[in-house]
């Protein structure tokens, strides 16, 4: 299993006491699988993604990824978790505007030590960004700007990839496209996949999908 979380618990202070977020949620995923975590906004989806991604500690439970404990580490021992085995597609993109697009995707993998030229350019062909490579981010599309931050995260070869509402900034016919273009070269790399997603549709083209409501899965 590339994720495991056991039992995983997590509230907020607010002025009246903790706010419980998470109530035990218990969740698996296997190498080359897709899921698509659903529920309403409020329900947790992204503090869940945040946990397995490193950049908050759990209350109770704990965290595995690729064996590694999330739950018994300090923040500098699961931020190189995160550098070493964890890829993120953000909604709003996160390019760097300063880089160019040929340098936007070699940023993660040079943070892995993992930069393949081979692979970049099989990444850059795929999605259709070749002859984007000297531009920079202002110039693109929203679809061609996710593409980027989509061959980005894979070009690091992560071992679990967390997509938090990739498409939604994009129109209907362009969301599907890349979509079906970040699934294809997902399971190219036999990383799991967890899409934190609104959309129905999205939802559907994973292996499983798991709704979250009132701090437990369903």
């Amino acid at each position: 299993m590339v994720l495991i979380v056991n039992n995983v618990t997590k509230s907020f202070p607010s002025a009246e006491g903790p706010v419980p977020v998470l109530r035990g949620v218990d969740l698996e995923m296997a190498a080359g699988e897709t899921l698509a975590l659903t529920g309403e906004s409020g329900s947790g989806k992204s503090t869940l993604l945040h946990l397995v991604g490193g950049l908050d500690a759990v209350d109770g439970g704990s965290i595995r990824v690729d064996g590694q404990d999330l739950s018994k580490m300090d923040d500098t021992a699961r931020a190189a978790i995160r550098r070493s085995h964890v890829g993120v597609v953000f909604q709003q993109f996160n390019l760097i505007p300063s880089l160019t697009v040929a340098a936007n995707i070699a940023f993660q993998a040079r943070l892995f030590r993992a930069l393949d030229a081979d692979r970049v350019a099989h990444l850059t062909d795929a999605l259709g960004l070749t002859a984007h490579l000297g531009k920079y981010p202002e110039v693109l599309s929203g679809g061609q700007q996710q593409r980027v931050a989509i061959a980005r995260t894979l070009a690091a070869r992560p071992k679990l990839i967390l997509a938090d509402e990739p498409t939604g900034n994009l129109d209907e016919a362009t969301a599907a496209d890349v979509l079906n273009q970040m699934l294809a070269l997902v399971a190219e790399t036999g990383a799991a996949l967890m899409v934190v997603t609104h959309s129905q549709s999205v939802a559907a083209k994973m292996d499983r999908q798991v709704h979250l409501s009132q701090g437990r899965l369903a």
